[in-house]
């Protein structure tokens, strides 16, 4: 089967990954330009190691499909069409450790850091903030159902996280959250685009779909917008990203 979705859902060491990597081969040896090609996984290393595989079954035509994370995909869409949401190429990217250090900041800011007033630590507001966007839910809905013990503090966690945007957007820096969250606004608003980006990926493909989340299945979505080209495959067995926002 060649056009069409293909969802595959196996156990462990039942050859899903081979499967992918037999797909990317056998597109690229029956005459599909391998730029044609998106694969996406949850570590760069395993994108490497499949393309490397696929090449090894045919010839090196394989190097020249895309492969990587769905964060090193929006980084590089980012970069290249960023523009469009008000986004400069030369943004920088912050880890979770330079995240939790600007919440701490604006934290300070706010006068949230005193010993009078219990707030949570900096670890734990950017777990919050992380995991609303995640799972696309609005921070009153998250705390109530995540985190009902915070409740009291809604008010300054509110403020805090507007402090914490507009620090981000005065500074031209994202965190990994934003990456992804910006990359689906960018192709839900440009609708030019999402087709351009659809018809240079023709075949997309996700590795261990069971670990992805709403906003994840959302870009796919969007990047298939011009075919219905998406094979994904894993294992709901085997979720173990659901504190992430995964939800297989």
């Amino acid at each position: 089967m060649l056009d069409g979705p293909l969802l595959v859902i196996a156990g462990a060491g039942t050859g899903k990954t081979r499967t992918l990597v037999h797909r990317v081969a056998h597109l690229v040896e029956i005459g599909v330009d391998p730029r044609w090609i998106l694969l996406l996984t949850f570590t760069r290393r395993a994108a490497e190691e499949m393309l490397r595989r696929a090449s090894l079954l045919i010839d090196n035509r394989c190097d020249r499909v895309a492969g990587g994370t769905f964060h090193s995909f929006a980084n590089l869409t980012l970069r290249e069409f960023g523009r469009r949401i008000g986004l400069l190429p030369q943004f920088s990217i912050m880890d979770r450790p330079d995240s939790e250090d600007v919440i701490q900041l604006v934290r300070a800011q706010l006068g949230l850091n005193t010993k009078e007033k219990r707030f949570p630590r900096k670890q734990t507001v950017a777990e919050i903030f992380s995991m609303a966007l995640n799972k696309e839910l609005t921070l009153p809905d998250l705390i109530e159902r995540e985190y009902p013990h915070l409740g009291d503090a809604l008010d300054d966690i509110l403020k805090l996280y507007e402090l914490y945007v507009s620090y981000k957007n005065e500074k031209a820096l994202v965190d990994y959250d934003d990456l992804l969250v910006k990359l689906r606004h960018l192709l839900e608003e440009n609708e030019d685009l999402r087709q351009r980006l659809s018809e240079r990926h023709r075949f997309i493909m996700v590795d261990e779909y069971q670990d992805t989340n709403r906003l994840q299945a959302r870009i796919v979505r969007l990047l298939a917008a011009a075919h219905d080209n998406v094979m994904v495959v894993g294992d709901d067995a085997q979720s173990i990203y659901s504190f992430r926002g995964a939800n297989f």
